[in-house]
């Protein structure tokens, strides 16, 4: 007896997307990105497609003083404070760093001044091939509240 459900079909082709996994066993395009932070600016980083992982490194300040604070909304984003309810990661020293085992479409970096100035960032992302329209915004509990 033949399977009805068949109609003598092909399965469909599997495609890029954010619940594949060969999505993200393919993945490791590379991205590498920096800047030159003084107190209070913003890097933001705009990923040409989704990240399997990101890593930012501190590349030193200028006098010491600078922390790096590494986050995944924009500081002034509306619906939550990201630094009055503490969701970010600190770089205090040159040389630190932190990589994320996450996907996102961007990441931010703010420079905070401890009586220093300056700071640089580095970034290393691993990209997979899905396009940045597929991400859902990284909001809520933990990101923004």
């Amino acid at each position: 007896m033949a399977d009805s459900s068949f109609n003598g079909r092909m399965s469909p082709t599997p495609t890029v997307g954010l619940r594949n996994v060969g999505s993200y066993q393919i993945s490791g395009h590379p991205y590498i990105t920096g800047s030159k932070l003084t107190t209070g600016q913003q890097f933001q980083a705009d990923f040409p497609f989704i990240t399997k992982s990101i890593t930012v490194i501190s590349s030193g300040t200028t006098n010491g003083g600078a922390q790096l604070r590494v986050h995944f909304n924009p500081s002034g984003s509306a619906g939550g404070n990201i630094f009055d309810n503490n969701h970010y990661i600190t770089l205090t020293a040159a040389g630190d760093s932190v990589t994320f085992d996450t996907k996102c479409r961007q990441i931010f970096v703010t420079c905070k001044s401890r009586g220093g100035s300056d700071n640089g960032v580095e970034l290393l992302a691993s990209l997979t091939g899905i396009p940045t329209s597929s991400m859902y915004p990284l909001t809520g509990s933990g990101l923004t509240k």
